[in-house]
C-alpha cells in the first residue's frame, strides 16, 4: 500500500484483498475503495489545480470513484502489479473522458490556439527568430491586450494534450488488458519517461526565463500570479512567457504524438 495512505497496516490490506478476491463481497470492495480514496484527490487535483478555465470538481471526482470502483473489481493481486498504478490508469482516462464531455478547453479557445500556433512558426520562418507579442497580434488581427487573453489560457490546451499523449499511447499499446503481468504497466511508465525525455530535451533550448517559468509552473507547481511574485513582473508577462515557451515544445509534443 502507498505511503500516502497508510489507514489500514499492510497485512491488513493484503488480507482485505485476499478476503474480497475470494468472496467478492460488496462490503470489502467498499472499504478497499475507501482506503484508496486519496489516489481519486490526488489525480483530479492535478487536473484542476492547474487550470484558469472552471471545471466541476464534483464531476471529476465523481468520475474518478467510479474508475476506482471497477479498478477494484477487475484488478487481480495474484498477477503481481502495483494496484496504484493500475488504478492511476483508469482514473486518469475517467478524468480525461469527463473533461471532453465538459469541452474543458473550449472549441474557440482551441482554434485560437491552433491559429496561434501557426502564426508563431510563420512569423518564426521569415523573421529568423520570435515574433514579439506586437507582431503576433499585428498578423492574427487582434490587438496585443486579447492576444494576451489568448496566451493566459495557451497552458491548458498544452497540458491537456501532455495527458492525452501518455494515456492515449498506453491505451493503443494494451487497449482491452489493462492488467496484462507482461508489458502494460511497465510500459505506461516507460511512455511516461519517453515523453518526458522529448521535454527535458525541449526544454534545454528554451531562453533562460523561459526554462524559469517551466520550472516553477511544473516542477514548483506555482501558479502563474505567484510566479509573477518571485519574478517581480506582472502576471500577463509571465503568461506571455510560458504560453511562448509552450507554443516551442509544442513541436516535440506532436512528433511524440505521431509516433
Amino acid at each position: 500500500m502507498s505511503d500516502n495512505a497508510q489507514t489500514i497496516e499492510r497485512e491488513e490490506m493484503d488480507a482485505l484483498w485476499a478476503r474480497y478476491c475470494k468472496h467478492r463481497d460488496i462490503d470489502q470492495r467498499n472499504e478497499i475503495v475507501l482506503q484508496y480514496a486519496w489516489l481519486v484527490k490526488r489525480i483530479v487535483l492535478r487536473f484542476r489545480g492547474r487550470s484558469t478555465n472552471y471545471i466541476q470538481l464534483d464531476d471529476l471526482i465523481n468520475n474518478g470513484m467510479i474508475a476506482l470502483i471497477d479498478a477494484v473489481e477487475k484488478f487481480d493481486p495474484k498477477l503481481g502489479n502495483k494496484f496504484e498504478t493500475f488504478a492511476s490508469i483508469k482514473i486518469r482516462g475517467a478524468a480525461i473522458d469527463c473533461m471532453r464531455a465538459q469541452d474543458w478547453v473550449p472549441r474557440s479557445q482551441r482554434n485560437q490556439a491552433k491559429e496561434l500556433d501557426g502564426v508563431f512558426q510563420e512569423l518564426y520562418t521569415k523573421l529568423g527568430r520570435e515574433p514579439t507579442r506586437e507582431e503576433l497580434a499585428q498578423q492574427m488581427d487582434v490587438d496585443v491586450d486579447y492576444l494576451d487573453k489568448i496566451l493566459l489560457h495557451r497552458h491548458d490546451s498544452f497540458l491537456f494534450s501532455y495527458e492525452e499523449a501518455v494515456h492515449e499511447k498506453a491505451m493503443s499499446a494494451s487497449p482491452l488488458n489493462l492488467n496484462s503481468p507482461e508489458e502494460h504497466l511497465p510500459e505506461h511508465a516507460a511512455l511516461q519517461n519517453e515523453l518526458k525525455e522529448h521535454l527535458v530535451h525541449a526544454i534545454d533550448r528554451l531562453s533562460d526565463r523561459e526554462r524559469l517559468v517551466i520550472s516553477l509552473y511544473y516542477t514548483e507547481h506555482l501558479k502563474l500570479k505567484e510566479i509573477a511574485e518571485v519574478m517581480s513582473v506582472t502576471e500577463s508577462r509571465v503568461s506571455q512567457i510560458h504560453s511562448q515557451a509552450l507554443l516551442k515544445l509544442k513541436n516535440t509534443l506532436s512528433d511524440y504524438r505521431e509516433v
